[in-house]
């Protein structure tokens, strides 16, 4: 009985370890295709070698897209902060708020997706 707790501890530890992969699962598909097709490559398997290899692509390609979404979408709310800094500054509280309300819709899309 008294290793429950412990037991309890180590499975929410796995599953919040686990969770970034989880989010990224064209990622892990990828790595996972990819090390198939190597596998395959060193027992001379070239037609098992590539559909792994296209798969992989496939998800990699998919991976390399949500996270270039991702990224403009912040780099753009970064863009929208600095406007509302510089119209907070001036004391453009109107003009400041609706560029903090764009950026926080971008910071929501790169969230998201």
């Amino acid at each position: 009985m008294r290793y429950i707790p412990a037991t309890f501890a180590i499975g929410v530890l796995g599953i919040l370890l686990a969770a970034p992969a989880i989010a990224d699962h064209h990622a892990a598909q990828a790595i996972e295709h990819a090390a198939m097709a190597k596998a395959h490559g060193e027992d001379g398997h070239a037609k098992v070698l590539l559909k792994h290899a296209e798969e992989s692509l496939t998800h990699a390609q998919a991976s390399e897209k949500q996270h270039a979404e991702q990224h403009k979408h912040m780099t753009d709310s970064i863009k929208e902060l600095k406007q509302a800094i510089e119209h907070a500054k001036a004391g453009h509280a109107d003009v400041a708020t609706k560029h903090v309300d764009e950026a926080l819709m971008h910071m929501r899309k790169s969230t998201s997706d």
